[in-house]
Parts: C-alpha cells; sequence; structure tokens
C-alpha cells in the first residue's frame, strides 16, 4: 500500500479524516461514516494483489485514462491503454463522469491518476476520496428520486416515511456501491428519473433520464422495453389527436441525447464500431462467476458451455429472454399504465437477469430497484424478494470480505420492513394482489405464505453458515456458490411468475395517460 502523506500535505482534510479517527463525527456527516464503516469492512476484492489488484482499481484505472488520454484513445488498445489490464467497457457517460472524478482528484493529490506510475495505488486517503464519489452521486442522483417517488405516492404520511427508510436500508444497493465499489447508484437513479418523469406527464425529460441511465450503464437495456412499450402504447391509443407527432418529437429527443453523449465518438465509424465492441464483449461467455440464473443453474447438471458453441449460446439466450418477456410486454402495449410499467420493470429485469446472455450477479439490482417500488404496495413479496436479491450475491461479499455488513444490513432490512410496514402481516391474497383468482385458496394462502417466507429465510441462513463454516470438498470446490445461485434461481422463478401473473391480471385502463411536456 502507497502512502500519500506528504502529497496531502498538514492541512489537508483528507489525512485529518483518515488520521483522527477517534474525535466526535457531525450529525450532517452519519452518511458518510456509514459509507466508511462499509470500506473497513471491505477487503476490495484483490486489492493489493497484482497484476489486476481488483474492481475498486478499475475504476480508479478509468480516471486514469480518461484524464490522461486524448478521448479517441479511450476504447483502443495502446502502449498508454492496455485493454487487458480493466479497459473501459462501459458506456460514454461513465467514462465522463471517471474524468470528472478525475479532475477532483488531481486536484487533490496526482500521483492518484498518474499515468502507468498510479496502478494499484491503494492508499487510506485515495479510498477516502473514491468511497466519498459513490457517496455524493447517491445523494445527488438515486436518494432525490426515491424521495420523490415515496412522498408522492398515495398513502398516510406514516406509510410513506416507512416505506422511504425501508427502501433506502435495501443492503444489496448498500453492499455492492459502498462496499465492492461501483456507481450503480447514478444509472438506477435516472432509470427512476425516466419513470417520475414519465408518470408526472414530463414525457421528454423521463425519456432523457433514462437515455442517460442507458449511456451510462448498458445493463439498462434490462428496462429499456418496458420504456418503449409504455411510450408507444399510449402514442398508438391517440394517432388521431396527435399520438403521432408526440411518438415522433419522443423519437427526436433520444436520438439528440444519444448524439450528445457519443458525438466525439461520431467521427469515424471504426471509432463507433470499437465503442460497441467494448460495450458488448461475447467472449466473456454465458455467465461470469456462480450467478443465480437458468444457465448456471443448469450447468450444474448440463454443461452448457461445453456443450453448446458460443454462437448457439447466444441464440438460445436471446430466445429464451424474448419469450419470457413478451407477454408483459405485449400487455403495457395494449395496457399503458404506471402501475403495469413498473410491473413491466420488474418482469424484464427478471427475464433478462434470468436467461440473457452475459449476466453478472450484481446483475439483480436491476430487478431490485423496481421492486423497491412496491415496498408500501406489496410489502411482503418485494421485502421477499429484496433478501433474496442481496443473498443472491453472498459469495461475491464473502470475497469482498462484506461478511459482517451483509449479516449486518440483512437483519436491520428485515427488522425494518416487519415492523414499519408490517411486512410479514400483510399476506392476505387482497394484500399480494391475488383477489381476481380462486376464493378457495383464500383460507389457506397467509399460513402457506408465512412457512414458505420463513423456510426460505432458515434456507438462506443455513447456506450462509454452512459456506463460512465449512470447507468444500476438493472435488466440488464451489459447492457452496452452486448452491447459492440454485437456491436463489429457483426464488426468481417464482418471483418471475408472481409479477407476471399480477401484470397479467391488471384491468384494463380505457383512458390516455401521455402529454408531452
Amino acid at each position: 500500500m502507497r502512502g500519500d502523506q506528504e502529497a496531502l500535505g498538514k492541512s489537508s482534510p483528507w489525512k485529518r479524516k483518515s488520521s483522527n479517527r477517534s474525535r466526535k463525527e457531525s450529525p450532517a456527516r452519519h452518511g458518510e461514516m456509514v459509507s466508511h464503516c462499509l470500506s473497513a469492512h471491505s477487503q476490495l476484492h484483490g486489492a493489493g494483489k497484482p497484476p489486476m489488484y481488483g474492481d475498486y482499481e478499475a475504476q480508479r484505472h478509468w480516471q486514469e485514462i480518461t484524464f490522461n488520454l486524448p478521448i479517441h484513445q479511450w476504447y483502443f488498445n495502446t502502449s498508454n491503454n492496455n485493454l487487458k489490464y480493466w479497459g473501459l467497457d462501459y458506456p460514454p457517460f461513465t467514462a465522463y463522469h471517471s474524468m470528472l472524478c478525475a479532475y477532483v482528484a488531481k486536484s487533490i493529490n496526482p500521483e492518484w491518476i498518474a499515468l502507468h506510475t498510479s496502478r494499484g495505488y491503494e492508499s487510506l486517503g485515495h479510498k477516502l476520496f473514491m468511497r466519498t464519489t459513490v457517496l455524493v452521486a447517491d445523494f445527488i442522483v438515486y436518494v432525490p428520486a426515491i424521495l420523490y417517488y415515496i412522498l408522492y405516492c398515495e398513502g398516510p404520511g406514516t406509510i410513506k416515511v416507512s416505506s422511504l427508510l425501508c427502501a433506502l436500508l435495501y443492503p444489496g444497493l448498500i453492499l455492492i456501491d459502498h462496499g465492492h465499489f461501483q456507481y450503480n447508484c447514478i444509472s438506477l437513479g435516472l432509470a427512476l428519473w425516466g419513470l417520475l418523469g414519465l408518470s408526472n406527464g414530463h414525457v421528454l425529460l423521463g425519456s432523457m433520464a433514462f437515455c442517460l441511465a442507458l449511456n451510462y450503464k448498458q445493463m439498462e437495456l434490462y428496462h429499456a422495453l418496458p420504456f418503449f412499450c409504455y411510450l408507444l402504447g399510449n402514442c398508438l391509443r391517440d394517432l388521431k389527436g396527435g399520438g403521432l407527432t408526440r411518438l415522433i418529437t419522443i423519437t427526436l429527443v433520444v436520438l439528440i441525447s444519444f448524439a450528445c453523449c457519443w458525438l466525439p465518438f461520431l467521427t469515424s465509424f471504426q471509432q463507433s464500431l470499437q465503442v460497441i465492441q467494448r460495450l458488448f464483449p461475447v467472449d466473456r461467455g454465458l455467465f461470469e462467476d456462480k450467478v443465480g440464473n437458468i444457465w448456471c443453474s443448469l450447468s450444474v447438471i448440463l454443461k452448457v458451455k461445453t456443450i453448446l458453441s458460443q454462437q448457439t449460446q447466444i441464440w438460445f439466450s436471446l430466445a429464451a429472454t424474448l419469450l419470457t418477456l413478451l407477454p408483459t410486454c405485449v400487455k403495457l402495449t395494449i395496457n399503458p399504465t404506471i402501475k403495469g410499467f413498473k410491473f413491466a420493470l420488474v418482469n424484464c429485469s427478471l427475464s433478462f437477469f434470468l436467461f440473457s446472455f452475459q449476466v453478472h450477479e450484481k446483475s439483480i439490482l436491476l430487478a431490485a430497484v423496481p421492486v423497491l417500488l412496491f415496498l408500501h404496495e406489496l410489502p411482503f413479496m418485494a421485502t421477499w424478494f429484496l433478501l433474496v436479491s442481496t443473498f443472491s450475491m453472498f459469495p461475491l461479499f464473502l470475497k469482498d470480505g462484506l461478511l459482517l455488513p451483509y449479516i449486518v444490513t440483512s437483519l436491520a432490512f428485515l427488522f425494518v420492513t416487519t415492523k414499519l410496514l408490517s411486512a410479514f402481516e400483510k399476506v392476505s391474497m387482497e394484500d399480494l394482489q391475488l383477489q381476481p383468482f380462486s376464493q378457495s385458496l383464500k383460507r389457506y394462502t397467509p399460513q402457506v405464505a408465512k412457512f414458505a417466507f420463513l423456510l426460505s429465510v432458515i434456507g438462506m441462513a443455513t447456506l450462509s453458515l454452512t459456506s463460512i463454516t465449512l470447507v468444500s470438498p476438493a472435488q466440488l470446490p464451489d459447492l457452496f456458490p452452486v448452491l447459492v445461485s440454485l437456491f436463489s434461481c429457483i426464488h426468481f422463478l417464482i418471483f418471475l411468475m408472481y409479477f407476471n401473473i399480477l401484470h397479467l391480471s391488471e384491468p384494463v385502463f380505457k383512458g390516455y395517460q401521455l402529454a408531452v411536456k
């Protein structure tokens, strides 16, 4: 670990924060303390282990590249930009954000982003800076979006406050962004602003916000079809009243938004093609590590990666993804309501996670955040899903040294949702929004739901305990991560069926909801 004491200087606030740990922190810095407590327990997967050093180094390296190299070299392999060493593989808006952070880093300590010589930089001052950038992004983009959504929902004030607290305490996003270290809060927050724009009639602003989300992380494609189907469905309903004009206007806004983000990379076809190839690297395979989706689970009994060619894997995964998300997309196009839009966000992201090509375990966050929007309506199922989504990333948390934060945040979330939202009590057919179905099930639903939930929690606790206390057999080194993946995949399939049932049974709305502002 490299020291940066001299470069920081005696008067630097970064030095004081890292060295004077015993002094009292003000309430205004409570959020910062939470982030730093997580970082204290995190080993930053791969940190201190050359030649790659880990995911944290990827974020730092992108700042190094975007600050020191001309923009046309960011995505190309050169002597100053070895793409095999954490080459930039996210869209341009991520690169711009990295460059912005780099300018701030340069003003504090130029060594943090020095070309070549800063590789593997892991000083306490730099970690503090990087953690703070995530916290700032949280409070600028993600937290205001959640706050705005919850406060403008229907219902009593106490339910709104409780839902807000539960949403902000979701352990999955906290552990990934502040422990593992990423900026998912930006892309997810922008997608939420897109939803808020559409639901409040600010369609052009909402479309622009989602374009920015998509240009920050390509995984926002998980949410692209619901946005498209909702806008298309509303425009088709009002073709005689200006729907076609609105559709053209929205299309122009989307094209202009993309053009602004991609402008520096549109100078040549080769430049644009290189960026696209970096964003969709098919050579990485069907899935990475042990992820709770169909293909990883199926590989336990059928080695899909070995039996099928990569081209066949791509076509199989594409067909399975499209088939499973088709019902919810058709329903949303025919019946474009805001509630249906939220259901479609959950269903499409789950379909992509379970069946698409090249899935990461962290991609479950793209389904989890839309589920957060149902905490006040479906507290029992939302709480259950959010706990399982966090558990599905347990092997990653173990690698990052986040066992204690995982236990604490998961138990805190479970406690808060059961106490403030009475999640464990709202298990009737009406609470689960299954009242259109057979009334003969009404009597048994609460008991069955509670029993299944308890069984699930016991299963997660047991697998977590065995993963940290037992050693896998030599012939099955990945036994426990695979069991976690299988357990999570079964749950996600059930949740996919449940949310599809709710969406497909939604009554048809015959009005018109879209107005361009």
